[in-house]
């Protein structure tokens, strides 16, 4: 059995107010270091024996806190990237509320690409594809994979058998961790967005 540790990075400036999607250079806050140092103590006794992080700032951030508490490396991942937003990346969620197209994405995500961006069903199939390769790779241990909301929810859908039209009903919050394990006979999720210190 492989579990998967389903990490979301902590914590940014734009958090609440605007679309970080994939610009450069969007680091932590304050409170987003405080909660990767949290989280790599409360997660120091899981066992863990790899760590795995998209290739944005923020994830890097997060994850490098957990690999100094740990002592492991920290492998780059680009399956673990955040969905490409296109031409909405930067924005606020203010001048989006009114587009047509962002309440569409919002509600039939399973088909709405963002402008210029990627499909959700997109990110669905590269992140799924890359826990699928590494549960041959750690068929006994303990993961983390340190990533982005839309990617967690993604493989959360796709595990539960959850159409991708109904992934907004999950909520996972920075520095959450969500349990997968990946058995002989199938899935099993163990946990969802535990934020418990």
């Amino acid at each position: 059995m492989t579990t998967f540790l389903l990490i979301r990075h902590g914590e940014t400036a734009d958090l609440g107010k605007a679309l970080s999607g994939r610009r450069p250079g969007v680091s932590l806050n304050a409170a987003g270091r405080r909660q990767a140092e949290q989280l790599a103590a409360r997660l120091a006794g899981e066992g863990i024996t790899a760590i795995y992080s998209g290739p944005l700032q923020r994830v890097r951030e997060t994850a490098a806190a957990l690999a100094e508490r740990l002592g492991l490396e920290v492998r780059t991942a680009p399956e673990l990237d955040e969905i490409d937003l296109g031409e909405w990346s930067g924005q606020s969620f203010e001048s989006l509320a009114g587009r047509d197209d962002w309440r569409l994405f919002n509600t039939v995500r399973s088909c709405t690409r963002a402008p210029g961006g990627e499909l959700m069903l997109e990110v669905q199939a590269r992140a799924v594809a890359f826990l699928q390769r590494l549960r041959g790779e750690h068929p006994s241990d303990a993961v983390a994979l340190l990533t982005h909301s839309d990617v967690i929810k993604a493989v959360l859908a796709y595990y539960l058998g959850v159409p991708l039209d109904l992934v907004q009903r999950l909520e996972i919050s920075p520095a959450s961790v969500s349990v997968l394990a990946l058995e002989e006979w199938g899935p099993r999720v163990l946990c969802v967005n535990s934020v418990e210190p």
